[in-house]
């Protein structure tokens, strides 16, 4: 079975002599496809795991962030509650921290 391309719509990767020649003299024109697939899909594994790392860094961070937010509240209520001393409202007194 032979396949005609109809004139004009020559592959524009095959030279226009050696068609014409190969047309004029029935020898058949062979196409080569180099067109195999990667072995392994690197990029579709790839962009689901950096998105994945990114998601956890950020969310250790947040929490590294809340963690020293609540420590620098403790030491700050620490403080306060030190410098301030017994704190009283209506005649009862609540001692919140003793000094040793």
């Amino acid at each position: 079975m032979s396949q005609h391309t109809p004139p004009g719509q020559m592959a524009p990767h095959i030279p226009a002599d050696i068609y014409q020649r190969a047309q004029a003299t029935g020898q058949p024109v062979v196409f080569v496809v180099n067109d195999t697939p990667p072995a392994f899909p690197w990029q579709q594994l790839l962009i689901p795991f950096a998105i994945a790392g990114a998601a956890a860094l950020g969310t250790w961070g947040v929490v590294a962030a809340l963690c020293w937010l609540m420590d620098v509240a403790a030491h700050t209520a620490t403080v306060i509650a030190g410098a301030a001393g017994p704190i009283g409202a209506g005649g009862i007194t609540l001692k919140l921290f003793s000094k040793k």
